[in-house]
């Protein structure tokens, strides 16, 4: 039977802190995890004005002139920090898909402390924890999204403590392996098409997250986000009012054997006859754990007869090799 809607889950219960409310929590949010790997969120505690004003202060930002954003690129055009233009990237190559690349637009942010001296000892690392671009307009800019990525990141230590209760491990374990985590926070523009898409080109090409886990709050607008089914179905993900979505990404499908799923998704272009009413945003915020955590079979994800399916690795390996295939070149 196919699956016709995102499991939708009011997380309220387990912010009450009552035994049996969060246990009911953990048991649905587990059961999305193994059945689609993407759920949508309600009671989640991240006020509605801290996402308004993002959104605000991005939009604002992506109506500024080309050569007024490309002054906020990174260096070296790859670091996930400042602005990214239109077609320069494609995140369907780290599905194994050649196709055009992506029609948006991001601007990037990633953790608000610096973590550079913790990680000295592994060159590799230092591009994950690069400083911070910020935009000379709009002025708030800094403060909404400093403030939107300090409320995502207690949501999603919150919900990495979910998944933990429903994997039938300690409701902390997670903790030390996300404590120097190097998250990013993108906020993703996508406009208004003009003209026709190359053949097999789409808003984002199909592809899985990264990292554990992704969180995404989005206006509603035709070309959205739809997930692959187990039946090779395509479903729209449409949270209402107030809700956000969730998926996870390769590292929890790794961390749990296969068992969790990260799903494939994408986001298609608007159909002709309403391109022009199809600007749309999203703001994003994916859990990377810290770049030395290990990413290894779950205890409580293999044994007898369920051997673990990959070799531990460090999570900060497994990034750099998905973002080493993400640039159209």
């Amino acid at each position: 039977m196919g699956i016709d809607a995102i499991p939708a889950i009011d997380l309220a219960p387990w912010r009450s802190g009552t035994a049996a409310g969060r246990r009911e929590v953990a048991e649905r949010v587990g059961r999305a995890c193994e059945t689609i790997g993407f759920l949508i969120v309600s009671g989640h505690g991240v006020p509605q004005e801290v996402i308004d004003r993002a959104f605000s202060v991005s939009r604002e930002f992506f109506d500024l002139p080309a050569e007024e954003k490309t002054r906020f690129m990174p260096e070296d055009g790859v670091a996930p920090r400042g602005y990214h233009a239109v077609a320069t990237r494609n995140l369907a190559r780290t599905y194994g898909q050649e196709t055009p690349p992506d029609l948006r637009e991001q601007f990037f942010i990633g953790p608000l402390l610096p973590q550079a001296d913790r990680f000295a000892h592994i060159p590799e690392a230092a591009l994950f924890y690069s400083e911070n671009i910020w935009p000379a307009w709009p002025p708030a800019y800094r403060e909404a999204l400093t403030e939107f990525y300090r409320a995502f990141e207690v949501l999603a230590e919150r919900l990495m403590r979910i998944f933990a209760v429903a994997l039938s491990l300690p409701e902390t374990f997670f903790d030390d392996k996300i404590d120097r985590h190097f998250s990013t926070c993108p906020s993703n523009h996508y406009p208004v098409i003009e003209d026709d898409p190359q053949p097999g080109q789409l808003r984002c090409g199909a592809h899985t997250d990264f990292g554990s886990l992704t969180i995404l709050a989005f206006n509603d607008a035709p070309g959205g986000l739809q997930a692959l089914m187990p039946d090779g179905s395509w479903l729209d993900v449409q949270p209402g009012p107030g809700q956000l979505a969730v998926n996870l990404g390769d590292m929890m499908q790794r961390w749990t054997n296969d068992r969790w799923k990260s799903t494939v998704h994408r986001v298609v272009n608007p159909p002709p006859d309403r391109r022009r009413e199809s600007r749309r945003q999203t703001i994003g915020y994916f859990l990377h754990p810290n770049y030395d955590a290990e990413i290894a079979c779950l205890d409580s994800c293999c044994g007898e007869g369920r051997p673990a399916k990959y070799g531990p690795i460090m999570a900060g390996d497994h990034m750099r090799e998905k973002m080493e295939r993400r640039i159209d070149g």
